[in-house]
């Protein structure tokens, strides 16, 4: 493609793909599916998302008010701790508020009576391998576990929300399910609702929603009082656009090349190096060995050592000025990136179904500039 600088690429039919198979998901399963901005908050793109789906979720002040101001309709809010300063904020733009905590509810409870409030809790189970995405692993800071609770809710409790999944299958949920039935099905008929959290990935292409209907045919008929939520967020901006980067130098030390490109990992695919996870490099191929023919590290441009990954192998030796394609680059990047070095961050664009590319956002100095006011 004919531009220069690197570029986030929303394709809209893609997304559009994503959402209308949510959407039918919801309707198979009679649950409610909300979009996460923790994955993906561009605003620019809700009006399509309001044609498919009703509200969002918000872990922040912010991310409240981008949903009522921007998404146009209250959020369902989770927060590990609120505080004096933004709570009434808070409230004013959510429909749902969810306490991390009892010392929590009991602080701000009252503050919250024009929510639907719920309480986090820890069914001490969830099989996402990395400690880093495990919100169950022993210690954590998130959730109330069921030998804390009283037998009696307070009366304005409404909700449970339980999330213990990252990018997990039907087959995951299933088994944690059972978990959460056990450790929490005697609270159940105080309850108006429920909200499995996110990390149910229904759009992958090996999901199985099958599955998933009937396990939530099975939830429907054990507790049909209870509304159902899940909030996804990779769900709905999963495989529907790459980051393109371009090569700008050629180093080698030790006999190891690397491509050094314009844009970072640790600025703007950080999970590839928290996670980590080797991206989908298009017409390469991710290999063991450092060292070959057209075997290359793609470094990124900041100072920082580990900046880079490694290695793929290119049909032919890449040049200066070449475009290097990251695959499925939408979610958990733009809401993820930072200003570390000041460098510039790619530019965003949707390429809409008529072929054409809108730059829905470029980035300049000023960004940088304003972050450290």
């Amino acid at each position: 493609m004919d531009f220069k600088t690197p570029i986030y690429i929303i394709e809209e039919e893609k997304l559009r793909r994503n959402l209308s198979l949510i959407q039918k998901v919801a309707e198979r399963t009679g649950s409610e599916f909300i979009l996460a901005f923790k994955a993906f908050a561009l605003w620019k793109t809700f009006p399509i998302f309001r044609e498919y789906i009703r509200s969002t979720t918000a872990s922040s002040l912010s991310e409240a008010k981008l949903a009522y101001e921007e998404f146009g309709s209250k959020a369902h809010t989770f927060s590990p701790a609120y505080t004096d300063e933004e709570i009434d904020e808070i409230v004013a733009c959510s429909s749902h508020l969810t306490f991390n905590s009892l010392s929590q509810y009991e602080r701000y409870h009252h503050r919250a009576a024009m929510c639907s409030i719920g309480l986090r809790v820890n069914p001490e189970y969830s099989e996402v391998g990395t400690l880093l995405y495990n919100p169950c692993a022993p210690g954590t800071r998130f959730g109330v576990t069921a030998d804390k609770l009283p037998q009696q809710l307070p009366s304005d409790i409404e909700g449970f929300h339980c999330h213990c999944h990252c990018e997990s299958g039907a087959d995951v949920f299933e088994r944690t399910l059972q978990h959460i039935e056990e450790k929490f099905s005697p609270w159940f008929s105080q309850l108006k609702w429920i909200n499995f959290g996110g990390g149910h990935l229904v759009t992958r292409k090996d999901y199985d929603i099958d599955l998933l209907v009937r396990i939530m045919e099975g939830f429907h008929q054990r507790y049909p009082h209870l509304k159902v939520i899940f909030e996804p967020g990779s769900a709905f901006a999963w495989q529907t656009g790459p980051l393109v980067s371009h090569v700008v130098d050629m180093v080698e030390d030790k006999g190891i090349k690397t491509a050094i490109l314009d844009v970072s990992f640790t600025c703007h695919m950080p999970d590839c190096l928290e996670m980590p996870y080797f991206p989908d490099v298009r017409g390469a191929e991710h290999v063991e060995e450092e060292k070959g023919d057209c075997v290359y590290r793609l470094g990124g441009n900041s100072c920082l050592a580990g900046d880079f990954m490694c290695a793929w192998r290119f049909d032919k030796p890449l040049e200066i000025g070449q475009e290097v394609i990251f695959e499925d680059m939408i979610h958990y990047t733009t809401v993820k990136t930072n200003t570390f070095n000041g460098i510039t961050h790619p530019a965003i664009g949707m390429l809409h179904m008529d072929g054409q590319l809108e730059i829905l956002r470029r980035y300049g100095y000023e960004d940088y500039r304003d972050r450290m006011d």
